[in-house]
């Protein structure tokens, strides 16, 4: 029996691919610029502009991931602490 792929797996389009890897080349020759700044020197950052690039042009790539939080926006701090003031007698 062949694995079915879930409904939430979603193909790049061909003008996705292409855009991505026209970038990822301007990268590996080190010819990619961010917002006209200097050369990108990350290659995760480079991914990232592919795919901005890709999106922005109505290719059809995968959504982006969405940073996660804690609830409320306010993080938890540890109360491991102990206190010297108790040892004071």
């Amino acid at each position: 029996m062949a694995a079915k792929k879930s409904a939430s797996t979603k193909k790049t389009s061909a003008k996705g691919k292409a855009k991505v890897g026209k970038v990822m080349r301007e990268y590996k020759q080190g010819q990619l610029k961010s917002g006209g700044r200097g050369k990108v020197k990350n290659r995760k950052q480079a991914v990232a502009i592919a795919l901005s690039e890709a999106r922005r042009s109505g290719a059809k790539v995968a959504p982006p991931k969405k940073k996660s939080s804690t609830k409320g926006g306010v993080s938890k701090k540890s109360t491991t602490k102990k206190s010297a003031a108790k040892k004071k007698s």
